[in-house]
């Protein structure tokens, strides 16, 4: 099981046809330009994007990418019409998305897009319901779905051993795992 192409690490149901790919991190400069954070692999992958949809609760808005450069670990461009550090202030943290087929996502059998496993209900294989996927967690050694239930945040290994069924059509994943736990 692993988390091809779109990774975001946290966000809220994914419309249908959309993915989150990061989010404005931080300022950069006194003319708007903004520090993105990449929820992708290859995270300079951000920058290739001709637009990016900036997820407002208006909705959507759609801005083109202008001056962009990677700058070490840090990603840095302007949007279109954003052109003042005031007006760049103003969209801190707000999530990033593109259109799914942007992405051109090949996905394995048993590979899934994280934000495809967000907001999914989590239940052990005895039925015992333990939550939602709030976000998902790269460790290095497997990948961690961060559960959120009406008790307790649960830390569950995205691992094949517990987490053996994923049915993304029928909107559900099953764990073995311990709900005392």
């Amino acid at each position: 099981m692993a988390q091809p192409h779109a990774a975001p690490s946290s966000t809220t149901d994914t419309e249908a046809g959309w993915v989150t790919v990061g989010r404005v991190h931080g300022l950069y400069g006194v003319h708007g330009r903004l520090r993105l954070y990449s929820y992708l692999d290859r995270p300079a992958d951000l920058l290739g994007f001709e637009h990016l949809w900036l997820l407002r609760e208006s909705g959507r808005d759609k801005r083109r990418l202008r001056d962009r450069e990677e700058l070490g670990p840090r990603l840095v461009a302007g949007l279109e019409g954003v052109d003042s550090r005031e007006a760049a202030r103003d969209l801190l943290g707000t999530p990033l998305q593109v259109p799914r087929e942007l992405l051109g996502a090949d996905v394995e059998e048993d590979e899934f897009l994280w934000a495809d496993l967000l907001g999914l209900p989590v239940e052990t294989l005895e039925g015992v319901e333990l939550g939602k996927v709030d976000r998902l967690i790269e460790t290095g050694a497997n990948d961690v779905l961060v559960v959120a239930g009406p008790d307790r945040e649960r830390l569950i290994p995205f691992t094949r051993e517990a987490v053996p069924e994923v049915d993304t059509e029928r909107g559900l994943i099953r764990v073995d795992w311990d709900p005392d736990f």
